[in-house]
């Protein structure tokens, strides 16, 4: 069996949220509620492949809201998914997929150094990122989409937002080892870490947002928005790719101009129909077929029996793990979102 540990992406949202999954409980109460509100199992799943092999999983809701980082809550939501991945795997679960922040989290909070959740001892080759099925995902959005939007790579300027992040530093192995993209720009806070991502890579120049933005045919965008911040879609080239691999994905409706092409990024488009109402709380377009790309990780971990963590770590993600997850996702009808 399988999970998916997920949150939602604000306090209004999950009070809407609570109300349509029954629990009135929690539709009306505030954010000092919600921190102390325990993960709940609140969807069966059944994923049918195109080889005709069925799974069983689990959505776990793990009550974290970004506003309990945005308050200082932080002890919150590290607590927050901590317990929901002790609740998933006292449920049997065999591979659960950490999505959204829930990684995020993990990752910058170090929280592998707490092994113990009340009494269960937290195996931790139970879970995974779902990152290199994402980073893999969001590379052929750029090749399948560009040509829909009539760039040509070969002769294309692509700026990595996020470059030095688990996700970003992969998409740009994949672009540097596998395509023919003429210019790569790499965009993050941490110069250290940039330098250290130029070194390996050999190639890739160092800028700044601000110069970046204006040339590049393909902005690949795997960072956080910092409040108040804005794009410019003045400042874009036309045509020009914008693909959105944030979360929540928001940029659709703040870059809205002629010729700037805008494509949620790290979307898979599954070949059945998926028997579940999760998405669509999530405001998926078809929600019976699209999904997160790290949700559909731990479904192609469960068709294929690797019960590992498949994704773990910062940038550990390589160019042959991206081909393998890959290579799996074709084989059981998944396929990136498009134009």
């Amino acid at each position: 069996m399988f999970g998916l540990i997920g949150h939602l992406t604000s306090l209004e949202h999950a009070q809407a949220v609570a109300k349509e999954l029954g629990y009135p409980e929690y539709a009306d109460q505030g954010l000092d509620f919600w921190c102390s509100a325990p993960p709940q199992i609140v969807d069966n799943i059944t994923v049918t492949s195109v080889t005709g092999q069925k799974i069983e999983g689990r959505y776990v809701e793990s009550g974290f809201l970004p506003e309990m980082l945005a308050t200082r809550r932080i002890k919150a939501a590290t607590r927050k998914i901590l317990n929901a991945m002790a609740h998933a795997q006292k449920h049997g679960i065999s591979i659960t997929a950490l999505g959204g922040f829930s990684s995020i989290i993990f990752e910058n909070f170090n929280l592998e150094q707490f092994k113990q959740v009340r009494n269960i001892k937290l195996e931790f080759e139970r879970f995974t990122t779902g990152n290199t099925h994402t980073a893999y995902i969001i590379c052929q959005q750029v090749e399948k989409a560009s040509k829909q939007v009539g760039i040509e790579l070969s002769n294309a300027t692509v700026a990595v937002c996020g470059a030095t992040g688990d996700i970003g530093s992969a998409v740009c192995r994949w672009l540097d080892a596998k395509t023919d993209v003429k210019e790569l720009l790499l965009v993050a806070r941490n110069q250290e870490r940039l330098q250290q991502l130029q070194d390996e890579l050999g190639r890739g120049k160092i800028l700044s947002m601000e110069e970046a933005l204006p040339q590049a045919d393909i902005v690949v965008w795997v960072a956080s928005m910092p409040k108040g911040m804005e794009i410019d879609p003045k400042v874009l080239k036309q045509p020009c790719l914008l693909i959105d691999g944030g979360y929540p994905k928001n940029l659709a409706t703040k870059v809205q101009h002629p010729g700037v092409h805008v494509l949620n990024g790290g979307i898979v488009e599954h070949s059945l129909d998926i028997d579940w109402k999760i998405m669509g709380i999530v405001n998926m377009d078809v929600p019976a077929r699209q999904l997160f790309a790290c949700f559909a990780e731990s479904m192609l971990l469960e068709f294929e029996k690797l019960y590992t963590n498949f994704s773990w770590g910062r940038n550990r993600i390589t160019v042959e793990k991206m081909e393998q997850i890959g290579q799996v996702s074709r084989k059981h009808g998944f396929r990136p979102l498009l134009v």
